[in-house]
């Protein structure tokens, strides 16, 4: 009995390598990433332009306060509504005072986004972060190609256009840097803990850089159905799945071979308690 419960568990562990090759990270995601580059300059000479239409150097944003800088697209079907509201209302619960502390940068990675696109945006989200000096703290800005190139190549955002499915795919994050514009934090996925951000801001303001963060990439990509492929998301839930059902069903099966061999010695003692 033991033997085919060890037998059973080796057979289980060793499809933890297979469920991982099989649900492999797509060819559509190859240079989507967002890599951690602290203490880097983020190029404040950059121009965009704000709500209003107005050419602005990020530098206007930047030099007195830490500003966290949220790179989306504003016609995004999911991935960045949800960063964008996570944000929102995680700042909600911090006790900073966005115009006083921080300041909140949202840059749209999508040269054809326009500043109505923006002013539309910035609406959306007034609600739900819902405090004083939203309309002057956060900013929504658009820019050309160009820009958009040197700013993400410089905070170490990587992304895509798909033909296929007519999106960009992305990661999701945000990132936090100090008043003077050098990366300090990084945070991925979509879920900002108010006390992570506050702490994030507070050390930016100090012109502190933070250790590098552990991080899982969340992607941003639509379910093909003429290909029949899921988005990665789906596919690392799915491998995350089955690696604990191994892990769960191995620990099982270990339980099982002891209690078993617990009782087999409790037989045998009786065995020679009876003999004796």
């Amino acid at each position: 009995m033991r033997a085919k419960l060890f037998v059973i568990a080796v057979a289980m562990l060793g499809s933890v390598p297979f469920l991982a090759a099989q649900y492999a990270r797509p060819q559509l995601t190859r240079g989507v990433t967002i890599q951690q580059k602290l203490n880097s300059p983020v190029p404040l000479d950059l121009v965009f332009r704000d709500e209003t239409g107005q050419a602005v150097p990020l530098r206007t944003y930047f030099g007195e306060k830490p500003v966290i800088l949220s790179l989306v697209y504003f016609k995004c079907p999911s991935l960045c509504p949800m960063s964008l509201r996570e944000t929102a209302t995680s700042l909600r619960r911090v006790p900073l005072q966005s115009g006083i502390d921080y300041e909140v940068v949202v840059v749209s990675f999508d040269p054809h986004d326009t500043p109505a696109d923006a002013v539309a945006k910035k609406a959306e989200y007034a609600k739900m972060y819902g405090r004083a000096g939203y309309n002057s703290s956060w900013h929504f800005l658009t820019g050309t190609q160009a820009s958009i190139e040197k700013l993400t190549s410089a905070v170490g955002f990587g992304y895509r256009w798909d033909q296929g499915t007519q999106q960009f795919v992305h990661a999701g994050g945000i990132m936090v840097a100090t008043p003077e514009g050098k990366m300090s934090r990084y945070f991925y996925g979509v879920d900002y803990a108010p006390a992570d951000l506050r702490m994030a801001l507070v050390e930016a303001s100090q012109h502190r850089i933070s250790a590098p963060a552990n991080y899982v990439l969340m992607f941003c990509f639509q379910y093909d159905a003429t290909q029949g492929k899921y988005t990665l998301n789906i596919l690392n839930i799915l491998k995350l799945a089955g690696c604990l059902t191994v892990v769960c069903l191995a620990g099982l099966i270990f339980l099982l071979m002891r209690k078993d061999n617990s009782n087999a010695k409790n037989v045998g003692w009786r065995e020679i308690k009876h003999v004796g």
